[in-house]
């Protein structure tokens, strides 16, 4: 006959069976091999630290007695011994009526959950993920030689590209898996509602989460109008070109100015570019907007974030910098200008006259990380596709990706 011993409860257990200990309702458990803990966590949270010298084969189970893990989860401390393999973050159990059978196998896997209900991984690891950030671009001015307008900033982590204004390749986002990231499009900025008003400011765009500082490209400034009461224009990602005057600036690290105005002819400065400044007037000629930056985040390389062109009344019609900037209109005789293009952060060109006005492009975010950590949870429909051994997100549209 298998001998017996009675458990703190009152419950049988074989030989080197489960110990079971009374009801827990402390916020904090030393456990202790081969016993048995029934948790209450109606009222709090429970700290559980493991054993500081377990042996092969050690057991120790934890049970949710009043059905509330999920309202007030239990967390267990390792105590600097390996959980399934890693020493952090520490394990949470958050779901009502579990019970969690751990135990102890080896220094390299240390604690493992032989039953867990759904035996899940409790000690996800975190991983990074590179970004290509860009905010709208700044929307159409009208009047006599109204200024090209600003591309929507540009931020970029990506093998050591550079982002927009000079500014160097920032640190690659850690994401948390299970943790939701938001993901928000700036819209390119409005077409001015005036013949001779300013046009809209681009739209931010965004990464956000609550564990990463977060990542905010600025709208696209906009172009100068002498009749608008702003011949300066206004700062953004990067800054609107002049009517007279000199260009607004441009965000640090985002994007660059725009392009200066004489005081004489009728031609505006271009737009400020991701990758240059917006170039300055020629007496009648306007200035052309300045170029973006190219990336090869999606696997080749795309140009994006262009300033708009200048607008004139005679002289050579101004183009959009490279990378989705528009072109400055011309009055004599009319030639339309063009909006930014959509989902590059483009800026817009300015309009002489009775010419329709233009619209700042939208922007776009994509995320680029390792196809082994892909959740595939996404919202907003983001492109996907692969490169290498990395898949790609493209979102021209808000969403968000669950990591």
């Amino acid at each position: 006959m298998a001998l017996t011993k009675v458990s703190s409860l009152g419950v049988q257990s074989g030989v080197g069976g489960t110990d079971w200990q009374s009801v827990v309702t402390a916020s904090t458990l030393n456990a202790e091999s081969g016993k048995g803990y029934p948790i209450d966590t109606s009222s709090n949270t429970c700290t559980i630290t493991m054993p500081s010298n377990p042996s092969a084969g050690d057991t120790i189970v934890f049970m949710d007695y009043a059905r509330n893990f999920g309202t007030n989860k239990i967390i267990i401390n390792p105590n600097s011994k390996n959980f399934q393999g890693n020493t952090s973050p520490n394990p949470e159990y958050n779901t009502s009526g579990q019970s969690i059978t751990c135990v102890y196998i080896n220094a390299t896997k240390g604690w493992i959950p032989q039953v867990d209900d759904d035996v899940t991984m409790e000690t996800p690891q975190s991983y990074t993920c590179d970004f290509l950030c860009i905010a709208g671009g700044g929307g159409g001015s009208g009047d006599g030689g109204a200024g090209g307008s600003g591309a929507g900033g540009y931020r970029n982590s990506y093998n050591n590209e550079t982002s927009g204004g000079g500014g160097s390749s920032e640190t690659a986002l850690t994401l948390t898996p299970a943790t939701t990231y938001t993901i928000t499009i700036g819209a390119g900025g409005t077409a001015s509602s005036s013949h001779s008003g300013l046009g809209g400011q681009g739209n931010d765009s965004s990464i956000s989460g609550s564990d990463i500082t977060d990542i905010v490209s600025a709208g696209g400034g906009v172009g100068g109008s002498g009749g608008g009461g702003n011949n300066t224009g206004t700062s953004g990602g990067s800054g609107g070109g002049a009517d007279y005057g000199t260009g607004a600036s441009g965000t640090a690290n985002q994007g660059y100015k725009g392009g200066d105005s004489g005081s004489t002819g009728n031609a505006g400065g271009g737009g400020g570019g991701a990758g240059a400044v917006g170039v300055n007037t020629n007496g009648n000629n306007p200035g052309n907007g300045g170029a973006g930056v190219s990336s090869s985040i999606t696997g080749s390389a795309v140009t994006r974030g262009g300033g708009g062109g200048g607008a004139t009344y005679q002289g050579t019609q101004a183009s959009g910098g490279s990378g989705g900037g528009g072109q400055g209109g011309k009055q004599d005789p009319v030639s339309q200008g063009s909006s930014g293009t959509a989902n590059t952060g483009g800026g817009a060109g300015g309009k002489f006259a009775n010419t329709p006005h233009n619209t700042g492009g939208s922007g776009v975010v994509i995320l680029r990380m390792a196809t082994a950590n892909y959740s595939g949870t996404t919202s907003g429909s983001p492109s996907v596709s692969t490169s290498g051994s990395d898949t790609i997100l493209v979102f021209n549209a808000s969403g968000s990706y669950t990591a």
